[in-house]
């Protein structure tokens, strides 16, 4: 669906289908699974909060929900899958080790705080989930931690690309 895909079509897409697809990208790349990333679908989103299309806030909530939902459905492979589902990353995601070690190291020293701050760290921002599983993280301060993570993230890519949308239609 999305092989050859540019910023028109994908504004054609997000016109049409509106937050339902914005959820759904959002909500897999939180599961990180391969495909469109936020990073562009999130910057596209705010493009049409700026030509009128969709709404600024339910925007950014439909964005959070879908990280939160993916996040959870990680977190919960983590918990009860544990150790086994990361060993198996590691077996087939060799380049992964690394981060997720650095991750599992910051949730050692920081504890809940660091699902906050890895939110704000392309990569580890979304393997935090199911290190916060696996190292079963309390997950109301998960939930919260990563809530507040998410919503700034979001927010950042939702808004820039309202601005540079605002930026020329106003020309």
């Amino acid at each position: 669906m999305f092989g050859s895909l540019n910023i028109d079509t994908l504004l054609i897409y997000l016109g049409q289908y509106k937050l339902y697809l914005l959820f759904l990208i959002v909500f897999l790349e939180y599961l990180n699974l391969p495909g469109l990333p936020a990073g562009i679908i999130m910057p596209a989103a705010g493009i049409l909060i700026a030509r009128g299309k969709v709404e600024f806030v339910p925007t950014i909530l439909v964005s959070v929900l879908a990280g939160i939902c993916g996040s959870l459905v990680l977190y919960f492979i983590g918990r009860y899958l544990g150790k086994p589902i990361l060993d198996k990353i590691y077996d087939k995601y060799k380049k992964t080790r690394g981060t997720i070690d650095r991750v599992s190291d910051y949730l050692e020293r920081y504890g809940n705080k660091s699902a906050f701050v890895t939110r704000l760290i392309p990569i580890a921002r979304t393997l935090i989930s199911i290190v916060a599983g696996t190292s079963r993280l309390n997950i109301g301060a998960f939930l919260i931690y990563s809530s507040f993570g998410i919503l700034i993230w979001n927010f950042v890519f939702i808004y820039l690309g309202y601005a540079f949308g605002n930026l020329f239609l106003n020309r």
